[in-house]
């Protein structure tokens, strides 16, 4: 590995080095060798994945760290967070010349733990590896894994269970939520805290005429752009707090998470969540209230030279972005979903009409799209107990489809509509089997979710397709891990 250990040259009241404490009994889970290759693993790293996934092997050229950040929790000032379960245990320089976070998760308490135990279980663990494999190859950004160790080490939740360990790897791991500690509690490092993370993450703006103004933009874009292609896939994080969105905007932290299968935007898949925050339609404006809340963080780096009101404004004028960029991509995204023309002035109301259906009618939100791109109309139709209404939708996407070059159209909905995603019922599957050591789910999901895009009918099973009968409770998922 090429180690570039620049997080260790922040001021030390930043994080605390500690080593891992190893997981005991720990054996091999899964291992993402194509990531591994990615990351210019060597032969000899590879060969010790399960030691390094599991807290028994660290690096020299870097020494592990737990980092102290604070946050918003369901819309609340929860004070003072930070890592309480994992480790930030190298970065090193990928393929592509970009550093990567080497994060180990279930690595033992460290000073920010808040009474936990600093373990992971097996069940979250393969939630997660799973989630953010599925979420890179559907073009979302994402935090990735490399690998994740089980053992038969008990870890006490609701019940007890197996505990795991599992080595993530992101472009970055600062949050919105470091903003905030240092705005609190340490304001004197927030100038240098804030020009190492536009040198790290966006050098280009250290030529705009305003630099913080330019970086913050960008990271309100990018967050915008990521929750679009959320809401495009039918994904819902389901604990968007400010210490879970992180300043590049790939996605982060994954708990109870839940890709939507009969559509209901008011789905609640965080069953912790009470009121209902962080449910599928509020994704867009949860993630402009935690804009809103970071960037009066930025308030006290107003330049010497700059009135301090106007500085404020122009702070609040970043956020504006939010919005344009946000419908700017989830516009041109359902377009393309849906084989309309993104340019035609009736498009983006024919989507929303047939988005209505979905929701009215309680049909998949996944298959009901590869329906459209195949021209199933008349089995989306039979799934209706309101034809009319879907044969009057039905009209207006041919006539505006009609003189149209349909092959082009059809070819972007293929690009766009995934033929798998990752249903809860195919999670707690391979979860089973796996607490019976029988990882073998696992590593189907990972081969089907590789291509989510393709068709795959000698790995598929029915249970890949579709939602379970209506009859059969769905799977419950908290934020307990």
């Amino acid at each position: 590995m090429l180690f570039n250990a620049r997080y260790n040259t922040l001021p030390p009241r930043l994080y605390h080095h500690q080593q891992p404490v190893p997981l005991k009994g720990a054996k091999a889970g899964h291992f993402n060798a194509a990531l591994a290759d990615e990351l210019q693993w060597s032969e000899t790293d590879k060969q010790a994945w399960v030691d390094i996934c599991s807290g028994q092997k660290t690096f020299a050229e870097f020494e592990p760290l737990a980092m102290v950040y604070a946050g918003h929790q369901f819309g609340q000032w929860a004070g003072q967070l930070g890592d309480g379960r994992g480790l930030l245990i190298g970065q090193i320089i990928d393929k592509h010349g970009q550093t990567i976070d080497l994060h180990l998760k279930g690595a033992g308490s460290t000073p920010y733990s808040r009474m936990g135990d600093g373990r992971a279980v097996l069940r979250s663990t393969i939630r997660e590896y799973l989630a953010g494999h599925v979420l890179n190859n559907l073009g979302v950004a994402s935090s990735n894994a490399v690998g994740f160790t089980s053992s038969e080490q008990g870890v006490q939740r609701e019940k007890l269970e197996l505990g795991a360990m599992m080595l993530r790897t992101s472009d970055c791991h600062i949050r919105l939520g470091h903003f905030e500690w240092i705005n609190q509690y340490q304001s004197d490092l927030l100038p240098e805290f804030t020009q190492k993370c536009i040198e790290w993450h966006y050098p280009e703006c250290l030529n705009a005429e305003q630099p913080i103004l330019a970086f913050a933009t960008q990271v309100i874009q990018r967050t915008a752009v990521m929750i679009a292609k959320w809401q495009l896939i039918g994904f819902a994080h389901g604990v968007m707090n400010t210490d879970n969105l992180n300043i590049t905007g790939s996605t982060l932290d994954f708990g109870p998470y839940g890709f939507m299968e009969r559509f209901r935007p008011n789905w609640i898949n965080n069953h912790s969540d009470y009121q209902g925050r962080y449910t599928y339609q509020q994704q867009p404006s949860i993630g402009h209230w935690n804009l809103w809340q970071w960037l009066n963080n930025l308030v006290p780096l107003c330049p010497a030279d700059y009135d301090k009101e106007q500085w404020k404004e122009d702070l609040a004028k970043c956020l504006e972005h939010f919005e344009l960029t946000f419908l700017e991509h989830y516009k041109l995204g359902l377009a393309q979903k849906m084989g309309l023309p993104s340019f035609h002035k009736n498009s983006f109301d024919c989507a929303m009409a047939f988005l209505r259906i979905l929701q009215s009618e309680q049909l998949d939100y996944t298959q009901s799209f590869i329906r459209l791109q195949n021209h199933k109309y008349e089995a989306i139709k039979d799934d209706c107990l309101d034809r009319r209404a879907f044969e009057g939708f039905l009209a207006q996407y041919e006539s505006i489809r009609a003189h149209q070059d349909t092959d082009a159209l059809d070819a972007e909905m293929a690009q766009a509509n995934p033929q798998y995603i990752l249903r809860n019922h195919m999670a707690q599957k391979a979860i089973e089997l796996a607490e019976r050591n029988d990882f073998s789910e696992v590593e189907r999901l990972f081969t089907l979710l590789s291509r989510p895009f393709t068709k795959q009918p000698k790995l598929e099973t029915t249970e890949d397709l579709g939602p379970l009968p209506s009859d059969v409770p769905e799977v419950m998922v908290s934020c307990s891990s």
